[in-house]
């Protein structure tokens, strides 16, 4: 039986951040991959947004590690020399109900710490962006986009500098707990016993949860896979800022609704919309939704060209909660939560995590320190 010190199970943006925080605190530390390169499911299909920490119940930890994580994560960019780009987000009202809930959306961020948004009318709005139609908008200066796959490579590669290591085709089946550690059960038969485990397993965070002996049931949520479609713009999109609009203060919030994000390239894309869905490998974009998305899209982009949009790709968000259900917080699960020593268990990590990844890092390296 092979012994080290932390393994961690999951190569995404989240696990290589954790990865990279206990290798510098001076652990050993071994990430556990199962597909062939790291960064292949959540974390490479998504906004590649940094999000400001806006529409979060204040107090939430999705709030406080968006808000803290934003800022290391600009900082830890701009230091490595990685692609992005501080862009702005406008979050635009059309209707009556969005535009009184404006506010709202002020207040909230504030209480999250976020103070640099303005409230601005349509006439604003539109000398930002002449192509915009709304009645008012919230700009957030210091939304923006970055090379999510640059950043991987730099936390993997300030890993590796600190003597920790990924083993990609490497799947995990099952976790034991004992009084001597906790095992690690290979799909290949290998074992590794390890001092300490974190399952950062994104969309099989819980069903590695539901696999390891001597966790309690209780402590296992049940997963839930929330699609989201991107389609993307034939041509080039008249925008430089992010369009997002604004929330309907009467629906459900599990996404934030189909909006408009650039590439570093400039080139545009739209969604996600929410599509609830049975396998975590549903990833096929239905092009007959193409009406849904330029139906949403021409509330704030009258001139939109019949036919521009194309399916382009798809991801799923690992919740934790159903679609009628209030959108679940981030859950960081450690011994004092469930008594395991050594173990942490990641669920529900969804939008904002990229932004966060750094910020959740620093949280585990501390419930393992």
């Amino acid at each position: 039986m092979e012994q080290v010190d932390v393994v961690v199970v999951g190569a995404g943006v989240v696990g290589l951040a954790v990865a990279r925080a206990l290798a510098l605190a001076g652990r050993e530390v071994l990430v556990l991959e199962r597909e062939a390169q790291i960064g292949s499911g959540t974390s490479s299909r998504n906004s590649e947004v940094i999000h400001a920490g806006i529409y979060y119940p204040p107090g939430s930890l999705k709030a406080r590690h968006c808000v803290r994580g934003r800022q290391w994560l600009y900082r830890y960019l701009q230091d490595r020399g990685i692609a992005h780009r501080r862009s702005g987000k406008l979050i635009v009202a059309n209707t009556p109900g969005q535009l009184a809930g404006l506010p709202g959306i002020m207040r909230r961020a504030e209480a999250n710490g976020v103070t640099d948004l303005r409230q601005i009318d349509g006439e604003h709005a539109r000398a930002l962006e002449p192509a915009l139609e709304c009645l008012g908008a919230v700009l957030s200066p210091s939304t923006g986009i970055l090379d999510s796959h640059g950043l991987m490579l730099a936390l993997q590669g300030d890993l590796e500098h600190a003597g920790g290591s990924v083993a990609c085709h490497s799947e995990v089946k099952r976790i034991k707990s004992h009084e001597g550690g906790l095992d690690v059960c290979m799909a290949d038969g290998l074992l590794l016993r390890a001092r300490a485990v974190v399952n950062s397993a994104g969309l099989y965070a819980c069903a590695l949860g539901a696999a390891t002996e001597g966790l309690a049931p209780r402590h296992v949520p049940r997963p839930r896979f929330a699609k989201g479609n991107y389609f993307t713009l034939s041509g080039r999109a008249p925008f430089s800022h992010l369009i997002y609009p604004a929330p309907n203060p009467q629906a459900h919030l599990a996404g934030l609704g189909i909006h408009l994000t650039l590439d570093l390239g400039g080139q545009a894309r739209f969604g996600p919309d929410v599509q609830w869905v049975e396998s975590a490998d549903d990833l096929v974009v239905d092009a007959g939704r193409a009406p849904l998305f330029e139906s949403e899209v021409r509330q704030y982009w009258p001139a939109l060209p019949s036919g521009a949009l194309q399916p382009g790709y798809a991801g799923i968000r690992p919740k934790i909660n159903g679609p009628e259900e209030p959108a679940a917080d981030f859950c960081l699960q450690g011994p004092q939560e469930h008594g395991i020593a050594g173990l942490v268990n990641l669920f529900a990590i969804e939008s904002p995590g990229l932004t966060s990844c750094l910020s959740i890092a620093e949280d585990v390296r501390q419930m393992l320190a």
